[in-house]
């Protein structure tokens, strides 16, 4: 089989801005990571775009990366859109993979956008009751949402994992302390102020136990990445990263595990296991998804991951440092744009240009994004693992 690199990213700062459209966003990311790559709109032959909430917050459905791309020298070029929740641009991305190493394009742009902010609030959070199994909203909760459902859905495996693993509020607050004082090193981050745990404690209570400093905030944002065959990136003489592996899986009901699934059949893929990596992005939309994840990533056993967290080794300087972009919870999570973002983010520690939040030696990186919650898990999951090239 052939290799699969990335050889450039672009991205712009996360927040919030009713303003600034998504063609915008897309215009100025795209423009970037070309210019990164050392390439033009010419040299695409593939465009897959991931975004995940347009026909519900702006009523663009079908065609939206033709919108967003139209008027720029990206228009006629093949393109794809992806929606598959929150995991939308690393599906997209994957699916760039595969046309590349199936010997269909040579290089491929793979963007990830999401506009969550609107005059009418109730709107992202509308859009967010569609990653799940609508049918099963019972009649007395229809109607526009005033909140996230999955701030419900992460509230409800904390308690679970509080009461059976002796782990406290303030280890759910340590997460986001953790992921803030990363955020803060990253110019390109929503939030960027550090927090103690008393003041994420003293946050106001969404659904018990967690408070707002412990949920991912609504954001806008897009990202985007250039990827390219092995050797289209030798004739252009540029290393990047290559993609040793990327695995979709699916939730499969109750029981099923769709992050384990994903990162175990990367692992498979790359020949490589958690000892190997070096610096971690995972999905983080609330604190305890946090610690969850680093069981099912193989990080610890069941129940220990609030243990890690204490130990310190999964923040910058620990032994495998994670989420050092700030995370979904200060990062920000425009749902869309967060898979580009976390390979922007691995992308920029393997080739050294983190700035203060660099991984001295870093040379192995995953990226895990989930989306959706169906029958209770995950709908939707992506690793990937990438390596700094040679």
């Amino acid at each position: 089989m052939g290799k699969v690199r990335i050889i450039g990213v672009g991205m712009i700062r996360f927040g919030r801005d009713v303003h600034r459209g998504e063609r915008a966003m897309v215009e100025e990311v795209v423009d970037l990571a070309l210019k990164d790559a050392g390439i033009t709109a010419s040299d695409v032959q593939r465009v897959f775009s991931g975004n995940a909430a347009a026909g519900l917050v702006s009523g663009q459905e079908m065609i939206r990366g033709q919108v967003a791309l139209q008027g720029t020298d990206l228009a006629g070029v093949p393109l794809v859109n992806v929606e598959n929740a929150c995991a939308s641009s690393s599906s997209a991305a994957n699916l760039a993979f595969e046309a590349i190493l199936s010997g269909r394009c040579d290089v491929a742009l793979v963007i990830g956008v999401e506009k969550l902010s609107h005059t009418e609030r109730s709107r992202a959070f509308d859009a967010l009751q569609g990653a799940t199994d609508v049918s099963a909203v019972s009649p007395a909760t229809d109607g526009p949402a005033t909140n996230s459902v999955f701030v419900d859905v992460y509230a409800q495996e904390a308690r679970k994992y509080l009461a059976e693993y002796g782990a406290t509020v303030a280890d759910l607050a340590a997460v986001a302390v953790k992921n803030r004082r990363h955020a803060s090193l990253n110019p390109l981050a929503q939030f960027q102020k550090p927090q103690t745990v008393e003041e994420v404690l003293a946050g106001r209570v969404i659904v018990d136990p967690l408070t707002l400093p412990m949920c991912s905030p609504t954001t806008d944002g897009a990202a985007a990445v250039v990827l390219c065959s092995d050797s289209y990136a030798q004739r252009l003489d540029r290393a990047g990263c290559e993609i040793r592996a990327t695995r979709l899986a699916a939730g499969a009901g109750p029981g099923s595990q769709p992050v384990a699934v994903a990162v175990g059949a990367a692992f498979d893929d790359a020949g490589l296991g958690p000892d190997d990596l070096d610096v971690l992005e995972l999905h983080d939309a609330a604190a305890p998804a946090e610690i969850l994840q680093y069981a099912d990533i193989g990080l610890c056993a069941p129940g220990e991951g609030h243990l890690l967290v204490r130990s310190g080794a999964t923040a910058i300087g620990g032994r495998l440092p994670v989420n050092v972009s700030g995370g979904l919870l200060s990062r920000g999570h425009p749902i869309g744009a967060t898979g580009c973002a976390q390979l922007v983010e691995i992308y920029d520690q393997l080739t050294g240009r983190a700035g203060g939040r660099q991984v001295e030696g870093a040379r192995v990186g995953m990226a895990v994004n989930a989306g959706g919650w169906l029958a209770g898990t995950y709908a939707a999951a992506v690793a990937t693992i990438l390596e700094k090239a040679a």
